[in-house]
């Protein structure tokens, strides 16, 4: 119980607790004490009948007590008694959003910006942001610890940025919305449904804005296929999907966001990458354009090259040019460390009749990958 609280409330705790203090470390450490009570209490007292609340509630009067014992030992009698006025609302309507954008500040680097505020948002672990920027855990510990101290040394404050502000920190905080997405498609589901949420607030708050339509679409197109994507506790590869189970609501609402962004016509990399689902989105997998999908990804590499997106290309062209063509692009890409890689390269392998070959690399994919169920498909395949 504890722990789906913890996933469902942590980031609205940390981002109300932000908005009312000012001060994110306050905040974060008052909604950890706040569980660690949570932990004490409630198996003995029993769950409250509002978990979420009694969590805000709790961490709300451990950081006025913090603040309190702080300004007693330094003197400053006049401050232990009251609490900082709330900081304002700001042209940001949503907590949770106010404080990707607060995180997102200019001074910090782009991916410093994500892994702050992936973890003071989705409570996501060191380990767990690591895994997503392809980085070693240690590496991402550094880059938090510098991130907090370049924000303390330089006295960066947590306040909602005014509403000319916003364009200029957009790209980070759509960064942060696709990497929370990507972690609730890998197994936590709250926290896909959370980034769809938040995508939907960006988008009323800047509807003409394209990266901001192409990001949501592409985060719908993904979801609509979510009840396919597994069939017996087993994972199902997107040519072997049964499509009727695919949301055409979702499908609908990702396509019409797609040609407006056609309309638009400010291509960057979040479009494309829309616009390359919505082509999967419409017809059967045996009528699949990948020729089409090739074309994307050559714009996708020509707007934001780097080697994922090189070895989704690789798959798109193995489609078309078959997999020995597919697999002399993926042996040229520096990958190692990423499972799908492996993977990739594998089913390329084994497509090409190099079972021992194939099952080298599964065995290497297998040994990077960290979900169960993706672990339990490629013991299948190898």
């Amino acid at each position: 119980m504890i722990e789906r609280v913890f996933r469902e409330e942590h980031g609205r705790a940390v981002a109300v607790l932000v908005r009312v203090f000012g001060d994110v470390d306050v905040a974060e450490d008052a909604v950890q004490d706040a569980f660690a009570e949570a932990v004490r209490r409630w198996p003995s007292d029993g769950t409250p009948p509002s978990p979420a609340g009694w969590i805000i509630t709790t961490a709300r009067n451990k950081a006025i007590d913090r603040l309190r014992r702080e300004a007693l030992r330094a003197g400053k009698h006049a401050e232990a008694v009251t609490v900082r006025e709330p900081v304002e609302s700001g042209a940001v309507p949503d907590d949770r959003l106010r404080l990707i954008f607060t995180c997102c500040h200019p001074a910090l680097g782009r991916e410093a910006r994500v892994a702050l505020t992936l973890q003071l948002l989705g409570g996501l672990t060191t380990a767990e942001i690591a895994r997503a920027f392809l980085v070693p855990e240690k590496t991402m510990a550094q880059r938090l610890v510098r991130a907090k101290a370049k924000i303390r040394d330089a006295r960066i404050p947590y306040r909602v940025p005014e509403e000319r502000e916003l364009p200029g920190r957009l790209s980070g905080v759509l960064a942060v919305l696709y990497l929370v997405f990507n972690q609730g498609y890998a197994g936590r589901d709250e926290l896909g449904a959370e980034a769809i949420r938040l995508g939907r607030v960006l988008r009323e708050l800047m509807p003409d804005e394209p990266e901001v339509l192409g990001l949501l679409a592409l985060m719908l197109l993904v979801e609509s296929r979510k009840a396919a994507r597994m069939e017996g506790g087993e994972l199902v590869l997107l040519n072997d999907q049964d499509r009727g189970l695919w949301d055409r609501g979702l499908i609908e609402e990702g396509q019409a966001l797609v040609r407006r962004c056609l309309e638009i016509d400010r291509p960057g990399p979040y479009q494309i990458q829309a616009a390359i689902n919505a082509v999967h989105s419409d017809a059967a997998a045996e009528a699949t354009r990948w020729t089409q999908i090739v074309r994307l990804y050559d714009q996708l590499m020509a707007v934001a090259p780097s080697p994922v997106v090189a070895l989704n290309r690789a798959v798109a062209v193995a489609e078309v040019e078959g997999p020995e063509a597919g697999l002399a692009l993926v042996d040229g890409l520096d990958l190692g460390r990423y499972y799908l890689f492996h993977a990739v390269r594998a089913d390329l392998l084994r497509r090409l009749g190099r079972g021992a070959e194939a099952a080298a690399a599964y065995g290497a994919a297998i040994e990077r990958a960290e979900n169960p169920v993706e672990i339990a498909f490629l013991e299948k395949r190898r």
